[in-house]
């Protein structure tokens, strides 16, 4: 029951309260007084070519950060799933970006990325990183991937304790080089882990929010601007409280269903290799 009322109370109702002020041209002022307008935000949103550039950018942002980070991330904890002296200290360094906080890493990305920042300095070149919004993304992608690849490589860790030992073994004496090991004994037996990472990564990667507010502000001219900066400002800067509600719900149903596309491929996937 103490669970039930935490999640109605933290969950439930802030989502319903919500769904109800994107149907409203809800000013703050004016409160309960804010005029009903039915789905005319939802319809403003589609008519919105931020909207869409923000969508696309948080897409960009997602494609370019959720790979890396699990290609990376495996990577990394494989070569330290043996034990070695210095094992804990390089467990503790990888992880160390994930629980540093997202102010603190995107200001030091901003100056590592400014005009006469250290990226400059080492490629000797003069580019504006954060004034073109191809650049920009680059940067803000850089840092998601870097921040999160300690995360993942966790979570692979933690599956590859459970991969039998003795199923590589077996694999070995039959002549399996390392490829053939990893591809027939090592991805089946963490494809469950494979799953989570994947969908968790995918949600993060469109709810990115704290690098691109503080790297950029969304510019120039807003053509770095993701769903959620887009809905920021809308809700907060331009007191649109139901506009920025509707695009919040928007957001909340394409991350809805991108995590059941991907757990209904991946779970179909994952009963193939189990039967």
């Amino acid at each position: 029951m103490p669970g039930a009322i935490l999640f109605a109370v933290f969950i439930v109702y802030p989502m319903v309260q919500a769904g109800q002020m994107s149907l409203y041209d809800w000013n703050i002022l004016r409160g309960a007084a804010s005029e009903f307008v039915g789905f005319d935000n939802y319809i403003r949103a589609f008519n919105d070519d931020r909207f869409w550039l923000s969508l696309a950018n948080s897409g960009i942002y997602m494609l370019f950060t959720v790979p890396p980070q699990i290609v990376l991330g495996l990577a990394i904890a494989m070569l330290l799933r043996s034990k070695a002296p210095a094992q804990p200290l390089f467990r503790v360094l990888f992880y160390l970006p994930v629980v540093t906080s997202w102010v603190v890493v995107s200001l030091l990305f901003k100056y590592l990325f400014a005009d006469q920042g250290l990226v400059n300095f080492v490629l000797g070149s003069d580019t504006s990183w954060l004034s073109n919004r191809w650049t920009a993304l680059v940067a803000i992608c850089a840092l998601g991937v870097w921040k999160g690849i300690g995360w993942s490589m966790m979570i692979f860790l933690a599956a590859l304790q459970g991969v039998p030992q003795s199923l590589e073994e077996a694999a070995a004496l039959d002549g399996a080089n390392w490829w053939q090991r990893f591809r027939a004994v090592t991805v089946p037996a963490i494809w469950p882990a494979m799953l989570f990472v994947i969908v968790m990564l995918v949600i993060g990667g469109f709810n990115v929010f704290t690098s691109v507010l503080l790297m950029t502000a969304g510019g120039p001219g807003g053509q770095t601007e993701v769903l959620l900066t887009f809905m920021y400002q809308q809700a907060f800067s331009n007191l649109d409280f139901g506009y920025g509600a509707a695009l919040a719900v928007l957001l909340t149903l394409v991350v809805f269903v991108f995590s059941v596309i991907q757990l209904r491929v991946f779970r179909d996937r994952t009963d193939e290799e189990l039967s």
